[in-house]
């Protein structure tokens, strides 16, 4: 709780208050210095601070459900995941998203692991770049375009990569494998 100004603390303020001046950027008029109230003694009691009350919802038919993205692939499994950095699975192949804006790159990946799956494929690696600052735009949007329905019967799970093939810069897909 702060304490009021005493009566030579208030004088010493508004001496420095009608000093200041502002800075050359703002040209405001300057204001004159009102001194400062003294609080002869702070209350003994302060007042309690009373919750408003909830507001209640509207009556009527309830709000539509709307339409909620897709969630985004689950993760590989640790164990495959392990066999892909170790490199006994084999990377299938690798599509690199460098330099590409986000229709081609999104319409690139969609293509890629089409594929990717008809060629009996079971993991690949999509580079997407980290960006500038680490937060690329490619780089955040690929899991959502792995999602999408197209991509669904195609993607068993997304992951990102070894610090080897990429780190957060790229993304291990594992892919499902192809229907008959």
């Amino acid at each position: 709780m702060k304490r009021p100004l005493r009566p030579d603390e208030a004088s010493l303020w508004g001496v420095v208050t009608a000093t200041i001046r502002p800075s050359q950027r703002r040209r405001r008029e300057p204001e004159p210095a009102a001194p400062l109230p003294v609080q002869a003694e702070a209350p003994k009691h302060p007042p309690k601070f009373v919750k408003p009350p909830k507001a209640r919802p509207a009556a009527g038919p309830p709000p539509a459900p709307t339409a909620r993205p897709a969630p985004p692939p689950g993760l590989i499994e640790p164990g495959r995941k392990r066999r892909l950095v170790r490199e006994r699975d084999d990377l299938g192949a690798r599509l690199d998203l460098h330099g590409l804006d986000q229709d081609a790159a999104r319409l690139a990946l969609q293509g890629f692991l089409l594929r990717a799956q008809a060629d009996g494929l079971r993991a690949v690696l999509v580079i997407t770049g980290k960006g500038s600052l680490g937060d690329g735009v490619l780089r955040k949007r690929a899991p959502d375009w792995l999602s999408e329905p197209i991509l669904r019967p195609v993607v068993a799970g997304v992951s990102e990569a070894h610090r080897r093939h990429g780190g957060a810069g790229a993304l291990y897909v594992a892919l499902k494998r192809r229907s008959p």
